[in-house]
């Protein structure tokens, strides 16, 4: 049987972080939580479950301070924590049986992260696989009888493990924040961080945020040596934020070369809300319609699901039309409801 540390960074949530721990506490060998600032029973709370606390003065920097919580990990493994996640009766089953198994070659074990669209978050999936639980020490080895190397990629499990995503708050206006502060001191993000920073913009920013990423964005869209995938999101934020300037030969030059590139929902979804706003409902309602059926979204969901079929209706409702409305409406309350 494998040993695990768990780690988590933690800062006021004496709510949460006692139902994460009851569900985790059996399977743990010890627990590790660092704290960054909290002024409730956070620590108390930690402390009561035989955890070790430790404080990390916080600096807007999410891998620092998890960097510090491994390092004061001593078992095999690590497993990586969030206050508002836990483990109903069946997944602590599935742990238990995994921890009893699991073949120590394994460096890293992966599990489904759930509930997402339940909880308003900034993800457009209910269920995906993320690495929760790691090797603390990685024994590196020699492979191949001939022209040996040696092994880079980890070795990697997908278990059955579903864990429950509670989250107390949307989280989007402090990430906006520390995005905001790490493009300060960075060059620039990574094609991983590129794609989040968009896409907490979409589905979280204010239009202070979005005109304030607009220069960022404006550079990623013109820059060669970006990626399609990144000049199409770069698109999405400089449509909206022109459109909200009313900058409209700007909002137009990113919506057009976003849909040389096959378009996107959010794009053509910006498009509809321009017309509409312009009274121009004929084309508006064609933009629409491409974002709901001819498109896909790359960062908001909602871009491609129930926002355009709401503009759809309201556009003809502005034209009289109010069977054709009501078909959409129907549909936008249907996909309202299934993802709740």
């Amino acid at each position: 049987m494998i040993t695990i540390s768990l780690c988590m960074i933690v800062k006021n949530e004496e709510e949460t972080l006692p139902t994460c721990l009851d569900s985790l506490k059996d399977l743990m060998d010890e627990m590790i939580i660092v704290d960054t600032g909290s002024t409730d029973r956070t620590k108390e709370i930690a402390a009561s479950y035989g955890a070790q606390v430790y404080d990390f003065e916080w600096i807007d920097d999410f891998s620092a301070a998890r960097n510090f919580a491994f390092s004061k990990a001593t078992c095999e493994y690590i497993y990586s924590a969030d206050a508002d996640e836990e483990l109903d009766k069946e997944n602590i089953a599935l742990f238990q049986k995994l921890k009893e198994r699991l073949d120590p070659e394994v460096e890293i074990v992966q599990m489904y992260y759930t509930n997402q669209l339940a909880q308003s978050t900034v993800y457009n999936f209910d269920k995906e696989l993320r690495a929760k639980l790691f090797k603390r020490l990685r024994p590196f080895v020699w492979i191949d009888p001939i022209h040996e190397m040696v092994r880079l990629d980890p070795v990697v499990y997908d278990s059955d493990i579903e864990i429950i995503h509670r989250p107390r708050n949307d989280h989007g206006s402090r990430d906006l924040q520390t995005f905001k502060k790490a493009l300060a001191t960075m060059n620039g993000f990574s094609k991983r961080l590129h794609n989040m920073y968009a896409r907490e913009l979409t589905m979280a920013g204010t239009k202070e945020d979005i005109l304030g990423a607009e220069e960022y964005f404006t550079e990623t869209m013109t820059n060669a040596n970006r990626s399609i995938d990144e000049v199409k999101e770069a698109s999405c934020i400089v449509a909206r934020a022109a459109r909200l300037r009313g900058d409209v030969p700007k909002m137009m030059k990113a919506a057009m070369k976003c849909v040389a590139s096959d378009g996107c929902a959010e794009v053509c979804y910006e498009l509809g809300l321009y017309y509409m706003e312009e009274r121009d409902y004929d084309e508006a309602i064609v933009w629409f319609y491409n974002a709901a059926y001819m498109t896909e979204a790359i960062l908001d969901l909602h871009t491609a699901t129930d926002l355009p079929r709401i503009g759809l209706a309201a556009c003809y409702k502005a034209l009289g039309m109010h069977e054709e409305a009501a078909v959409y409406e129907k549909e936008a309350a249907e996909i309202l409801k299934e993802s709740k």
